[in-house]
């Protein structure tokens, strides 16, 4: 392909290519797609996205086009692969200039150079990294920032690549840099906090811009998060790095002081926290992938995270996520099985040792007691977001905090998975302080102190959280039936969070150490609460404290309530609107019926009459028909052969579940199939309708 000649041709064809009418549209797709293995053709394609005056679109197409050439026929084994004299001014021409004004273009080229990157760095392209540096150190922004933005590419790429030859590349493209990293990264963090010192906030924000870029997006989420990650075999002996990682926690220092200058809802603050996590994630994960190497950084972590997140040091300056990564860091380091010794100590490395000196050393009997009371007390209390929504939308609150997200990412469950692990490890220091805290909130509480009540939820959370670590702390059976019962049966509407924390409590312990011989009364007490409409207590009972779904069931004591049980269940099924409640209210119907089994057919026509309603009206929500499923077969095994009344219903919902042309198929075939076969093993004969479902067969098999 003659570039003079086809560049007009293939500008043409991608123009007509960007046109909404498919009439166009389509002849020029496909005329692009017989150009793919023509030799010239990503040449035109490199002087039509780079040149700056042609349209946007147009620029954005061809990138996309050249993008997509590499994946396929960059490789010297790709059929129709490029030739390398070609490759080689393809090559030349990527790294000419970094100057392209359009974003989203420019990212696409840094992403298109690291492909050829991967392949290609640096045997055949030896010249990209010092290309690289170079244009980094230029004063002009836009070339800067280009540039930056590729060396962020080309060395995630690389950085991914696990070979030994690969990694020993690597190795060596780490040491050429590193420095020269460290010291961009440096000068842009001297640049921010001069400004932000002497107020002036736009300057600090185009500074931070810069930071944030060199940190995430380039050479220092990059060089100084991958490389210093990936990029060293035993980073403890290199001392730039570990220079490095404890100048991090200086910054971090100075950043969050800075913050307390910057107006919260600013732009500058928005950047300046988001820096401040970056900062974090390089101590996580140079924790995670070096833990003894980070053994010299383990004091100063817990010191700088425990002031920070556990003291007065950090009131006005800490914020949700920062507090979160703290708590991740002190969460890793306790937990981290690096550091923790063998049984028989000589068969302990002398590294986990010296870790494990330093953990005992920081967490003393004063620090553990302020850890924990300082989770219990101040990070378990609900807020008053949390206490709006549950007023407002008890069913949304319920599934939030019995889902929510990660604890990696989330406060609430990220403090409670730090009380988790922290109780785990130093359980003779904390069970007297927590003992110590329930004992003194036992009796009756003041309704009209809301403070009280929040603490009394927080700490019954915590002794919850910790049921099998307090199992020869606490006479649960004793404690339910002198104080935790009364609690559950008072009506006052102040004291909601304390019943709905009672039965969530239970639901913690019922599987610990609770006797059998109680479960009348409790089921007395959940009747209550179904018959009060207490809609979040029952909910976290649903949830968390299933009494038919454990060992310790028996049928004998439960029938009593079986009726009135069933009854408001079926209620509750109806009210709810969410996806999720539904799921968890039929999960506990289908214990019923399973643990009962035909004792329930007095009770299922209303749920019988209910389910196809329900299966309509779940088109959109598998995994809500899923749970239908699951309840149809514990009904069906119920029912016996009086399952045949269902068959105008549950037969084509069998036929459905296991027709693999029907795209359902793919979440509904597992309990399908079940659900057929316990369909067949409770069928009085073989209907026609039963064996047209047959025909299915033949695809699944």
């Amino acid at each position: 392909m003659d570039l003079n000649s086809a560049s007009t041709v293939v500008l043409q064809v991608l123009t007509q290519a960007t046109s909404q009418d498919t009439a166009v549209l389509k002849p020029a797709e496909e005329q692009l797609k017989q150009w793919e293995t023509q030799p010239g053709f990503y040449s035109v394609l490199l002087n039509i996205f780079t040149n700056h005056s042609l349209d946007v679109n147009v620029r954005w197409l061809a990138v996309l086009y050249f993008k997509n050439g590499i994946d396929r026929y960059w490789r010297r084994v790709a059929p129709h692969a490029l030739s390398e004299e070609e490759k080689t001014t393809l090559r030349a021409g990527l790294i000419t200039n970094f100057n392209e004004p359009v974003n989203q273009i420019a990212t696409q080229i840094s992403v298109l150079i690291a492909k050829v990157a991967r392949v290609d760095c640096p045997r055949q392209w030896p010249e990209l990294i010092p290309t690289l540096v170079e244009s980094v150190k230029v004063q002009d922004g836009l070339q800067q920032h280009r540039a930056l933005l590729t060396f962020y590419h080309v060395t995630k790429t690389l950085a991914s690549k696990r070979l030994a030859a690969d990694r020993k590349l690597f190795y060596d493209l780490t040491s050429s840099i590193y420095s020269f990293a460290c010291s961009l990264w440096n000068h842009h963090t001297d640049t921010f906090l001069q400004h932000i010192c002497t107020g002036d906030e736009a300057a600090a924000a185009n500074s931070l811009e810069r930071t944030l870029l060199s940190l995430k997006d380039n050479i220092l989420f990059l060089v100084l998060r991958k490389l210093t990650v990936h990029g060293f075999v035993e980073p403890h002996w290199n001392a730039e790095v570990m220079g490095f990682l404890h100048a991090v926690f200086e910054r971090l220092k100075q950043f969050l002081e800075c913050s307390r200058s910057i107006r919260a809802e600013s732009i500058c603050r928005d950047r300046l926290e988001k820096t401040i996590i970056l900062f974090t994630k390089v101590l996580l994960d140079f924790l995670d992938q070096h833990p003894f190497s980070f053994t010299a950084l383990i004091q100063r972590s817990l010191e700088f995270s425990v002031s920070y997140v556990f003291t007065e040091a950090g009131e006005g300056v800490v914020f949700e996520q920062f507090i979160v990564q703290c708590m991740n860091l002190i969460k890793m380091i306790v937990k981290n099985y690096a550091y923790k010794p063998s049984k028989n100590i000589e068969d302990s490395s002398p590294e986990t040792l010296e870790a494990h000196k330093i953990k005992t050393a920081f967490f003393t009997y004063p620090t553990l007691t302020e850890i924990c009371r300082r989770l219990v007390t101040h990070y378990f209390l609900l807020t008053k977001e949390e206490l709006t929504m549950w007023e407002e939308d008890p069913e949304s609150f319920t599934v939030e905090e019995t889902g929510g997200d990660s604890w990696k990412y989330s406060l609430r469950p990220c403090t409670e998975v730090l009380f988790i692990d922290i109780f785990h490890e130093y359980n003779h220091t904390l069970t007297p302080v927590l003992l110590e805290m329930v004992q003194s909130l036992q009796g009756s509480t003041n309704m009209e102190n809301t403070n009280v009540i929040l603490i009394k939820d927080a700490v019954y959370n915590a002794v919850g959280l910790a049921a099998y670590e307090l199992f020869d702390s606490v006479d649960f059976d004793q404690w339910f039936k002198n104080q935790l019962l009364a609690e559950l049966q008072v009506s006052h509407d102040r004291y909601k969070p304390i019943r709905r924390r009672v039965i969530w409590l239970i639901g913690q312990w019922i599987s610990v150490k609770f006797k059998s011989d109680l479960r009348p009364v409790l089921y007395e007490a959940i009747l209550n609460l179904l018959q009060d409409r207490d809609l979040v207590s029952v909910l976290f009972f649903l949830n968390t404290c299933l009494p038919v779904d454990d060992f310790e069931f028996r049928t004998d004591q439960f029938l009593p309530y079986l009726e009135s049980m069933f009854t408001l269940l079926f209620q509750l099924l109806q009210e709810v609107t969410q996806c999720d409640t539904k799921m968890h209210v039929l999960h506990v119907l289908s214990c019923v019926i399973e643990r009962v089994n035909i004792q329930i057919r007095p009770f299922v026509g209303c749920l019988v009459q209910y389910l196809p309603l329900l299966w309509k009206q779940s088109e959109e929500h598998n995994m809500l028909r899923c749970a239908i499923l699951t309840t149809l077969i514990h009904l069906v095994q119920g029912l016996g052969a009086d399952s045949k009344n269902l068959y105008p219903f549950l037969l084509p919902v069998i036929q459905l579940s296991t027709d693999v042309s029907q795209p359902p198929h793919v979440y509904l075939l597992g309990d399908g199939l079940e659900l057929w076969l316990v369909t067949l093993e409770n069928s009085p004969c073989l209907t026609p309708e039963l064996l047209r479902i047959f025909q299915n067969m033949s695809s699944l098999l």
